[in-house]
């Protein structure tokens, strides 16, 4: 069963924004799906241009997600891959290579989701 966060998920997410943003990640988008999904409540989206780059934003997220008490409760993926997700719960992290993110194109399946932000 999961336990709730301290922090609501939307500053989770807004947490995860700033992270991705201060690690150099490109093209970050958070998607509000709440009432679209019964598994979570907002995507954050990003692209990373190198593995390495891709590695340091999944361990600065895990950490910083970790000390405002949210759990990962699922990882799936590997950097060298070209995709990471991470699931907190109310708040999942797709990270993408420029070619990966083209291909999944979360942003057109989960068109009807409200982009809170964008940062390119």
């Amino acid at each position: 069963m999961r336990k709730p966060s301290q922090i609501k998920s939307e500053n989770l997410a807004r947490l995860v924004v700033d992270v991705a943003s201060d690690k150099q990640a490109s093209d970050i988008v958070l998607l509000d799906i709440n009432g679209l999904s019964d598994f979570a409540d907002y995507f954050v989206i990003t692209t990373v241009e190198t593995k390495r780059q891709m590695k340091s934003l999944t361990e600065d997220i895990e950490t910083e997600m970790e000390r405002c008490g949210a759990t990962l409760y699922h990882k799936e993926g590997i950097d060298a891959g070209g995709w990471v997700l991470l699931d907190f719960g109310d708040v999942v992290v797709h990270m993408f290579g420029l070619e990966e993110r083209d291909y999944f194109g979360i942003e057109e399946v989960w068109d009807q989701g409200v982009e809170a932000v964008r940062i390119q």
